[in-house]
C-alpha cells in the first residue's frame, strides 16, 4: 500500500492546499485517458545526481523525485514525507544518535539489480567530506555535507537491505529526515561497474583512496545529462518512472518502470520540458498539461484552458554575491545592498495572486534562514529594516568607505527569464545614482558556479542556486549554501561563527535556543552580506483541463512530486 502518498495528501499545508489542486476523477464518464502528459518546469535538466552541486543547483529534485526514490521526499508544502515504498527509517536509542534504515525487500532497480545499503554507503561517502584531495578539497563535488559530515560510520554488509547509521558521539543532527532522500540515493552498482571498483562498501570502509577516487570521478560527472545521447545503462530507476530518452528538442521522456514494486504509475508516459525549451510554444501546441514556472518568467504565456494560480514558493529569490573582486570588501557588498530596492521589487515582481497579511509572501523576504510563516521570523529579522528600500545617500557613503569608485556589478541568471531581466533592470536604475553600474549577464547556459570563476559578480537565483523550484520547510539547503566549503556556497563566503551556529541549530531543538541562534545568524548575515534576500519566489502553477490528481508543489520537489498519480482525460 502506498501509505506515503496518502499521508502526503492529508499533510498538504495551507500554501499548497490554498494554491491549486486539479480536479478529482468524478464526472469523467465518456472521457478517455490520455496516455502521455507534458510537464513544463523551469528547472534545468543537467544531472541525474541530485546530490551533486550541479544536480542540486539545476533543480533536479523537481524532475527526478519519482525516478530516484529515497527514504523521504519533499511534499507539496516543503515537508519531508516518509516513502515506505523505498524503505523505513527510525531513530533508535543509543549512546550516540543512531538511525536504523531498512530497504524494502522488494526494491530493485529497473536494470534488475536490487537496492541495497551499498547505495547508502556511497551517498554518505560522497557527502561526508572525509575523502579529500591533497589540497584539502573534497574528492566528491557534493552539494552539501550537512548531517552527513556528522556521521561516524554506516554499518552495512555489502548487498544487504539493512544499514545502521551512527553519528559521532559529540554530534546530533535534528533534521535527519533530510538524509538519504529522493533524488540523492544513487545506484552504487553503476558507479562500481564504471569505476572498476569490485566492492563499494569495502572501498569506503577501508579508506581505499584509489578506489574512492575512481568512484568520485564517476559520481561527479558520470550522471551528467547534456547534448550527448544517454547511455541508459548508467541511469537505472528506483521509482515508478524510468528514463526512456532525452533531447533538447523532445524533452525528457519518462515511462512507467516495469520493475517498480509499488503502486504503478497512473499514466504510462510523462514528457518533461525544462527551462531551456520554448515553453510558450509547447503550451500553445497543447504539448503540456502541467505548468510549474516562476511567475512572469515566460512572457505572454497563454494559460487559457488551464486552471492556474500564482502562489508564493518556499524558494528565496535572492542575489548571491561574490566575496572577492568588486565585492572583496564587506563595505562594497553593503553599499550594493543599500541601493537594491527590495520593497519596490516585491511590490512590482514578487507578489503572488493573493498577498497574505502575514506569512509566506506577505512582503519582502528579510531572512535567509527562516521561513516567513515561522513563529521565529518576525523576532529574528530586525537587521533587515535598514535594507528595505533604495537608500542612495547611505549607499554612496558606504561605497566611499570601501574605496571602490564607480563599480560595475555583473548579475548572472539562467535566461530567458522575463521577471529576472526586469529585476536586474530595476536594480540598475535604482543603483545608478549611487555610482554603481549594473550589467545584465543572464545567459541560457549560465551556471551559478560562474560566480566562483569570476565571470559574474552576483547570481540572481532561488535557494541553493536553483533556477526554478526550490526551498523546503527545514531550510537545510538554504543554510548549507552559506556554510564554509560547501558545494552550494557559490560566493565562497566563510564565517566560522556562522558555521558553528548552523551546527547548534541542527542539534538543539529548544525554542529559546533556536530563537537566539537564528537572531544571531541573521544579524551576522546582514552585517557580512554574502547574499541579499528579495522575496519568496512567486510560482505560477497550472493544470490543463481534464488533468486529475495534480497538487501544486511550490518547493524544491516541484509540482511533479506526485506525477505518478496524474491522470489526463479528454
Amino acid at each position: 500500500m502506498r501509505q506515503p502518498r496518502s499521508v502526503a495528501v492529508r499533510l498538504i499545508g495551507a500554501v499548497a492546499a490554498s494554491a491549486l489542486a486539479a480536479g478529482t476523477a468524478a464526472g469523467c464518464s465518456g472521457q478517455n485517458q490520455v496516455p502521455s502528459i507534458g510537464y513544463a518546469v523551469d528547472a534545468v535538466i543537467a544531472s541525474y545526481n541530485g546530490g551533486s552541486t550541479l544536480g542540486a543547483s539545476s533543480g533536479s529534485a523537481a524532475v527526478f523525485q519519482r525516478v530516484l526514490t529515497g527514504f523521504f521526499y519533499t511534499g507539496p508544502d516543503g515537508q519531508q514525507v516518509a516513502d515506505t515504498d523505498f524503505g523505513t527509517a527510525k531513530e533508535v536509542p543509543g549512546e550516540s544518535q543512531t538511525i536504523q534504515y531498512r530497504l524494502n525487500p522488494d526494491g530493485v532497480y529497473s536494470d534488475g539489480v536490487p537496492t541495497s545499503c551499498d547505495d547508502l554507503v556511497l551517498t554518505w561517502a560522497a557527502h561526508s567530506g572525509r575523502f579529500t584531495k591533497p589540497d584539502g578539497g573534497s574528492l566528491f563535488d557534493a552539494a552539501d555535507t550537512a548531517g552527513y559530515a556528522d556521521i561516524e560510520r554506516v554499518e552495512c554488509q555489502p548487498g544487504s537491505k539493512d544499514a545502521t547509521v551512527v553519528f559521532r558521539p559529540d554530534r546530533r543532527f535534528g533534521p535527519w529526515r533530510e538524509l538519504f532522500t529522493a533524488g540523492e540515493v544513487m545506484p552504487a552498482h553503476v558507479a562500481a561497474r564504471v569505476a572498476s571498483v569490485p566492492n563499494v562498501v569495502s572501498a569506503v570502509q577501508s579508506g581505499d583512496l584509489g578506489a574512492v577516487q575512481r568512484l568520485a570521478d564517476f559520481w561527479n560527472t558520470g550522471w551528467t545529462i547534456g547534448a550527448e545521447k544517454l547511455d541508459l545503462s548508467r541511469f537505472p530507476s528506483s521509482g515508478p518512472y524510468r528514463i526512456e530518452s532525452f533531447s533538447a528538442k523532445d524533452g525528457l521522456v519518462l515511462i512507467a518502470n516495469e520493475r517498480w514494486w509499488g503502486n504503478k504509475a497512473e499514466t504510462g508516459r510523462i514528457v518533461v520540458f525544462d527551462k531551456t525549451a520554448d515553453l510558450k510554444t509547447k503550451v500553445a501546441d497543447n504539448a503540456v498539461s502541467v505548468v510549474d514556472v516562476g511567475a512572469n518568467s515566460v512572457p505572454d504565456l497563454d494559460l487559457g484552458g488551464f486552471s492556474a494560480k500564482t502562489v508564493p514558493g518556499r524558494g528565496a529569490e535572492q542575489l548571491v554575491l561574490a566575496t572577492d573582486g568588486v565585492f572583496g570588501s564587506v563595505e562594497a557588498r553593503r553599499a550594493f545592498a543599500l541601493c537594491v530596492p527590495r520593497q519596490a521589487l516585491f511590490d512590482t515582481l514578487g507578489k503572488a495572486a493573493d498577498v497574505p497579511a502575514t506569512g509566506l509572501g506577505a512582503g519582502p523576504l528579510n531572512s535567509r534562514t527562516t521561513q516567513q510563516d515561522s513563529l521565529f521570523y518576525a523576532a529574528t529579522t530586525g537587521a533587515a529594516e535598514r535594507y528595505r528600500g533604495s537608500d542612495i545617500r547611505a549607499a554612496t557613503a558606504t561605497l566611499a568607505s570601501a574605496r571602490a569608485a564607480n563599480p560595475t556589478i555583473r548579475i548572472g541568471y539562467v535566461a530567458p527569464d522575463e521577471r529576472r531581466a526586469k529585476t536586474v533592470q530595476m536594480i540598475a536604475e535604482a543603483c545608478k545614482p549611487a555610482g554603481i553600474g549594473v550589467v545584465d549577464a543572464g545567459a541560457p547556459d549560465f551556471r551559478p558556479g560562474q560566480l566562483a570563476e569570476g565571470r559574474v559578480d552576483a547570481v540572481l537565483t532561488s535557494t541553493a542556486g536553483a533556477p526554478g523550484p526550490a526551498g523546503s520547510l527545514t531550510g537545510v539547503a538554504a543554510t548549507s549554501a552559506l556554510r564554509t566549503g560547501n558545494g552550494l556556497n557559490f560566493g565562497r563566503f566563510g564565517n566560522g561563527r556562522y558555521d558553528a551556529i548552523t551546527d547548534q541549530l541542527a542539534a538543539d531543538d529548544n525554542s529559546a535556543a533556536q530563537l537566539g541562534l537564528l537572531t544571531e545568524a541573521e544579524n551576522l548575515l546582514w552585517s557580512e552580506m554574502p547574499s541579499i534576500p528579495l522575496f519568496a519566489t512567486p510560482r505560477t502553477i497550472a493544470f490543463g483541463d481534464g488533468l486529475r490528481n495534480g497538487v501544486a508543489g511550490p518547493t524544491q520537489g516541484g509540482t511533479g512530486w506526485n506525477m505518478d498519480r496524474w491522470v489526463l482525460r479528454r
